[in-house]
């Protein structure tokens, strides 16, 4: 098996066959970022009949060549490129760089230190993953818009307007607004474009949301069974966790959305800190769902979190303990229901 190193450009890309026994650099070649330098590389790559690709960053610059790769039944593996990085430190050279060096740093760490991992072609949650940061992006333009809003009936109106404030409340507002002078036109034709793109904006979420739901449906997730989660969380969730099965147990999962208590050592007694690292938008996921279960009365979360406040934690720490459930639990349906999509085997 011989293993193809691709150091990627937004230009170009060096691929490096290396031969895993011996660590040796067989041969190197360099290809333009298009569609008929790719099947030029594909020819290169025949000539090892047992080969696997190894793609620095694959999910970044390297996206389109790994999916075209896998498009064609080729076997590849994402390598990280911090992982690379350590690689040419510890290799002769003092850390010398290049793209040869590069791709074959990549095979490398892909035979002997285990940090690459399979890349899949995109699936529902990578089109989930394009839908929930077109609706960030959509979010922050309207919380501009409505600050921009806010600033102009503040100098229209005695006292401004209310902080809760829809596209329909700011036009009944701006229709009791009487201009006088050339400054005042100007501010309540801006404030009136303001409210039109508000209202754009507000179309635009509206069918996002939709579009996510019908999604994530099509997906068969059984996420938003859980009290809190709806079609957006839920999304959200599956985009960034993609397969729950590449974390081994709960407790990885816990860590890696930060949600893990970080011990610390202090003499004989144990104790905990909280976590700053893992996947920040997870761990505001998990937040959410813990606030929305605490204020449901009847939610297994809302039970969870009085039965910690009476054990005699505080309410910042019981939340603590419920977000930490609330990962594992999260974990175990998205496993279930990535077994439950996996088709059977047919026993002979």
């Amino acid at each position: 098996m011989i293993l193809l190193g691709v150091d990627p450009h937004k230009s170009t890309h060096t691929a490096t066959a290396v031969a895993p026994e011996t660590q040796q650099r067989l041969a190197s070649v360099t290809v333009g970022a298009s569609l008929p330098e790719y099947r030029r590389l594909m020819r290169w790559a025949r000539r090892w009949p047992e080969h696997k690709w190894a793609v620095e960053n694959a999910n970044g610059l390297g996206r389109h060549l790994t999916q075209w790769l896998i498009a064609r039944g080729e076997r590849v593996i994402d390598v990280p490129a911090s992982a690379t990085s350590r690689v040419r430190e510890l290799s002769r050279g003092g850390g010398r760089k290049n793209d040869q060096i590069d791709a074959a740093a990549a095979a490398t760490v892909a035979c002997l230190h285990g940090d690459g991992r399979g890349v899949g072609a995109e699936d529902h949650s990578t089109a989930l993953a394009l839908l929930d940061e077109r609706r960030v992006n959509l979010t922050q333009a309207r919380v501009r818009t409505v600050n921009q809003l806010h600033a102009l009936l503040r100098d229209l109106l005695p006292g401004g307007a209310p902080d809760q404030m829809s596209a329909d409340q700011a036009a009944a507002l701006l229709r009791t607004v009487r201009p006088v002078g050339a400054v005042e036109k100007v501010r309540k034709g801006l404030a009136r474009d303001l409210v039109a793109e508000v209202r754009t904006l507000d179309k635009q979420l509206a069918a996002n949301a939709t579009r996510l739901q019908a999604l994530v449906a099509a997906a068969d997730s059984t996420l938003m069974d859980t009290p809190g989660i709806g079609p957006v969380l839920a999304a959200r969730l599956i985009a960034r966790v993609g397969r729950a099965s590449r974390f081994p147990t709960a407790a990885a999962f816990a860590n890696y959305t930060g949600t893990a208590p970080v011990e610390m050592a202090s003499g004989d007694r144990a104790r905990h800190r909280l976590s700053r690292s893992g996947d920040r938008q997870l761990n505001s996921v998990l937040h959410t769902i813990a606030v929305v279960q605490i204020r449901m009365p009847n939610s297994p979360g809302h039970t969870y979190y009085q039965r910690k406040l009476s054990e005699g934690k505080t309410p910042r720490e019981a939340k603590r303990c419920l977000k930490r459930r609330l990962a594992d639990h999260v974990w175990k349906v998205m496993l279930a229901d990535e077994r439950r999509a996996q088709p059977l085997a047919v026993t002979p």
